[in-house]
């Protein structure tokens, strides 16, 4: 395991680029995939490029929403304290590893946005507790929590076939979560994951050694600042205005009433906005008045870079695969050999690599569920099962596409390169319970 970890981390130090010139190297390889294996050309595939590399502005707005938000939050000291308490469960490095993925995995179940940014806010904490753990597993650990979403509550896939009016429901009918969410197998694959992850990655251990460089910046409390604001007496009516506890109360109190008609009207829908909604209003309460909560903005914002700039390109990336046909004619070429019991594994593996150039849920649904549900109509496989194993796919190769990992990254202060290494052996370890439930079950 030692040599095994060290290799994949070294290879991945040493040749795999920052995030940006890895989307980048994507784009180039699609765009070659595309000219020589459809019939689009030069002229075309650009045009494809360009056509779809804005069509993920809103998601991009609410990805990085999520992770200012999250990073408001966080600093608040009510938030602090709770994650402190709860990182007193680990005093060992292994303790840590194990509790970071538990608590991470929990947490992606419940909802892919959530889940992502408490999985990497708390490693931050724990981290604090067990400054001797390897910073760069721990990141990776609760990054590998993400690898179960798309089998829990805020899956986009089930959750679609599930909603009457969906655009496969002349083929294949709604299908309700009692038959994907909560089947046997799918449940197989939750529980055997979010069992087993914990003592993998604290296997992982083994092949690391703690580093020195852990980015100790983060870990900084802002009572020093805090403690400044309260000195500064407001002067004028505007300062009094921004220092008024009166009026994030008030707006605070509004947003935390549309919450509750939320859930009230619309049951448990803890979609990506609601989520992004309650991280919102529950920082500018807990920040008190409004001068603290702009500051933590104002700190926040660096962190949302990445996405800004890089999420376009996947946009770009998409457009390629999808208006080519390339992805297309993958899930066709694994169609070609499946029979009723093979489809949806092999429907699995085709959706982790189409994932790879289209890391989104819905749209990797939108390009393959027509193919996938016909071929299981016509081979007589398990339409729901099917289904779940193209979420399963999605799911699966996030592990080694960054595009996913860059709210967690921002959070952490890491490069991707940092955590890939671990994550490929993540990636290989999950392939034992996803495809023992997909073909056993």
């Amino acid at each position: 395991m030692k040599v095994l970890t060290s290799f994949f981390d070294r290879m991945v130090q040493r040749y795999l680029p920052d995030a940006f010139l890895f989307a980048i190297i994507l784009t180039f390889i699609v765009f070659l995939l595309g000219v020589f294996f459809t019939d689009s050309g030069p002229v075309q595939m650009v045009e494809h490029w360009g056509t779809g590399f804005w069509d993920l502005l809103a998601f991009a707005m609410q990805m990085s929403l999520i992770v200012v938000t999250g990073y408001i939050l966080a600093s608040t000291p009510f938030v602090k304290n709770i994650l402190a308490k709860l990182s007193k469960f680990a005093n060992t490095p292994g303790q840590a590893i194990m509790l970071v993925t538990f608590v991470a995995s929990i947490a992606c179940l419940i909802n892919y946005g959530f889940g992502l940014v408490v999985g990497a806010l708390f490693a931050i904490h724990v981290a604090k507790r067990v400054p001797t753990v390897d910073y760069r597993l721990l990141i990776a650990s609760a990054y590998s929590g993400f690898l179960v979403w798309h089998g829990g509550f805020s899956a986009s896939i089930p959750l679609t076939i599930a909603t009457p009016g969906h655009f496969l429901e002349d083929a294949m009918g709604t299908i309700p979560v009692i038959e994907t969410i909560f089947s046997p197998f799918n449940i197989f694959m939750v529980l055997a994951l979010v069992i087993t992850l914990p003592f993998f990655n604290r296997y992982l251990l083994k092949g690391t050694d703690p580093l020195s460089n852990t980015n100790t910046q983060l870990w900084k409390s802002d009572s020093e600042n805090e403690e400044g604001i309260k000195t500064l007496l407001p002067s004028t009516p505007a300062e009094k205005l921004e220092n008024s506890q009166i009026v994030s109360l008030l707006i605070g109190l509004m947003g935390l009433a549309y919450i509750v008609y939320h859930f009230a009207t619309n049951g448990f829908d803890l979609n990506i906005n609601i989520v992004n909604f309650i991280f919102l209003f529950l920082g500018i309460i807990l920040h008190k008045t409004p001068r603290r909560f702009l500051d933590t903005v104002n700190k926040g914002v660096k962190n949302a870079g990445g996405i800004i700039i890089q999420f376009p390109f996947y946009a770009g990336i998409m457009g390629m695969m999808v208006a080519s046909g390339l992805s297309e004619q993958m899930s066709l070429w694994f169609v070609s050999f499946s029979t009723d019991y093979t489809l949806p594994f092999f429907a699995f593996i085709s959706a982790g690599i189409v994932n790879f150039f289209v890391p989104s849920g819905g749209g990797q649904w939108a390009v393959q569920g027509p193919i996938m549900i016909q071929a299981a109509l016509e081979t007589g496989a398990d339409t729901a099962k099917t289904a779940m194993a193209v979420a399963w796919g999605d799911a699966w190769t996030n592990m080694i596409q960054p595009f996913w990992a860059l709210p967690a990254l921002a959070i952490a202060g890491l490069k991707v390169r940092d955590i890939m290494g671990f994550c490929v052996m993540i990636l290989l370890f999950s392939l034992i319970p996803i495809s023992i439930g997909l073909l056993l079950f």
